[in-house]
């Protein structure tokens, strides 16, 4: 393909959402001829870093364009002539920001993220982003909820838990959530807490099975397992703070009031009103079977847009000139 680019993807490969950034970007890159190799890094040292840093000194660049997801990677500069970071706000740390100057440009996932950037002087580019299409559509959807926070602490879990205990009469919610270390007190009846690592297939199943999806964020740098419940046409519950509602708007979900609650590196933390939740929980109980297939199918929409248009995006990003 004229034009095309010989690009480098770099970022810690967590087996979570930076692994998923990885093949969503390498793939939306390929789709229009552009080479993406993916270095998924462990966890790195100084040692580490100074062996890249003396191996790349000297040498040619091998590639036209470092893409650094999350973090940037200075021992990598000298790899690529242009070097580009993809960065979460809630994980861009004070090196990197110091780092920030010897970028060429920042591509940003979010039109909340644009603006933080914006101001910190670099040159942005908006170009979305892309989740994994998840939906199963001959799985029949129960008229419960779900709740997906993986590893995360950022996702309201141990609030919505705190809410559900108030709430005996709630219908059954189903969370799956890896996280070490936390401490659960009592839990209430009708929850059930997956703690363990579930098979992606039954996982997926889950997915699909549940008609409402609770995902009030405190914070994303993109919001996978949000873009993951509207790709599956369910009701998604989240917060109407940025970026969550740049996803999900009245007319393709429902959103809870928030409030700010700290902040994380660049991002600000939101936490839910406990009274807009339970207004928001007890709208999605009663709500009708039409209602609900509205707001799944514009969800559903929105993802399928979202995602053809995403590989352009990038691609524009990639051929335009800085300034």
């Amino acid at each position: 393909m004229p034009n095309s680019k010989r690009c480098q993807l770099i970022a810690r490969d967590n087996g979570a959402g930076l692994s998923r950034d990885l093949q969503r970007l390498a793939e939306a890159l390929r789709a229009h001829g552009n080479g993406a190799h993916v270095l998924g890094l462990p966890h790195r040292g100084s040692v580490a870093q100074w062996l890249t840093r003396w191996r790349l000194r000297g040498k040619a660049p091998a590639f036209d364009v470092n893409l650094m997801l999350e973090r940037i990677r200075p021992e990598f500069i000298a790899a690529a002539r242009r070097n580009i970071v993809i960065p979460n706000p809630e994980y861009f740390r004070p090196e990197d920001r110091a780092a920030l100057p010897r970028m060429d440009e920042a591509w940003v996932k979010t039109r909340h993220a644009q603006r933080l950037f914006d101001a910190l002087g670099a040159t942005t580019r908006f170009i979305g982003f892309d989740s994994e299409d998840r939906l199963l559509a001959d799985i029949p959807r129960k008229h419960a909820f779900f709740h997906g926070p993986g590893r995360s602490g950022n996702k309201g879990t141990a609030a919505l838990l705190r809410l559900w205990a108030r709430h005996p009469q709630w219908p059954m919610l189903t969370i799956a959530w890896r996280r070490k270390r936390v401490e659960i007190d009592v839990l209430p009846a009708n929850v059930t807490l997956l703690r363990e690592h579930l098979d992606d297939d039954d996982y997926q199943r889950m997915q699909n099975e549940h008609l409402f999806h609770l995902c009030p964020s405190q914070t994303e740098g993109y919001g996978h397992y949000i873009a993951e419940a509207m790709s599956c046409g369910a009701v998604v519950v989240t917060l109407d703070a940025e970026p969550m509602n740049e996803l999900v708007t009245a007319e393709r979900g429902v959103l809870v009031k928030a409030h700010a609650a700290g902040t994380q590196d660049l991002a600000t933390l939101y936490a839910f009103d406990d009274i807009a939740m339970e207004h928001a929980v007890t709208r999605c109980v009663a709500m009708s079977a039409e209602e609900a297939r509205d707001l799944g199918k514009a969800a559903r929409a929105w993802f399928e847009t979202n995602r053809a248009a995403f590989p352009d995006r990038v691609t524009e990003a990639l051929q335009r000139k800085r300034g």
